[in-house]
């Protein structure tokens, strides 16, 4: 299965957090607070269906395929520390993520949409692939296009980011670099990832 590309507000509802920060997917969820379907009332989940919502919150939220998800499950695995932390920090080092917590976009749809069309540039070279993993010191920067430019800056203009403190990102130039590796602090998404680990070693 492909990544999803249906309705945002629904899958809001249905994990009960704004997964997707579309305007549009975070005021249906705020219209309609009960889970899709006919029966308006949450049943209480099994630990199996709790832990399904977990992967899925991480899986919507940084827009991966389940192939995907479970090859960054592989690395942390085969990587010393806490299993857990390391997936959820491999996830913040996608470059679509990096552009989206800098302030490029407003959405990580939107940030995976710009890379693939080519707008943006990894140290100096254009790029297309959403989930390269950076590093320190590399940095990110528009293609230097003034139809590119003007884009941007007027969503930059609506966007303050979200306060990433290993991203040094100048609105002036537009310019994005990373100056460490994240950690678990600095992950936003509120998920119990130690259930998501039990459920993906199965």
């Amino acid at each position: 299965m492909g990544r999803y590309t249906g309705p945002k507000g629904r899958i809001n509802r249905r994990l009960g957090m704004n997964v997707y920060e579309s305007s549009g997917a975070i005021k249906a969820s705020e219209k309609k607070e009960f889970p899709p379907g006919m029966h308006k009332r949450r049943k209480k989940p099994t630990t199996y269906g709790a832990a399904l919502t977990e992967k899925q919150k991480i899986k919507f939220y940084y827009g991966l395929r389940d192939r995907q998800l479970f090859r960054y499950f592989d690395i942390a695995k085969r990587t010393t520390g806490n299993t857990g932390s390391t997936l959820l920090i491999l996830c913040e080092r996608r470059l679509d993520n990096v552009v989206r917590r800098a302030g490029f976009t407003l959405t990580r749809p939107q940030a995976r949409q710009g890379i693939v069309h080519r707008h943006f540039q990894l140290n100096g070279r254009t790029v297309n692939k959403p989930g390269i993993m950076v590093k320190p010191g590399d940095v990110v920067t528009l293609r230097n296009r003034p139809n590119i430019r003007a884009m941007y800056n007027a969503v930059g203009e609506s966007s303050s980011g979200t306060s990433a403190e290993w991203i040094n990102f100048d609105k002036a130039s537009m310019k994005a670099i990373v100056t460490t590796l994240p950690t678990i602090d600095d992950v936003m998404l509120k998920v119990e990832v130690g259930q998501v680990v039990v459920f993906m070693s199965r």
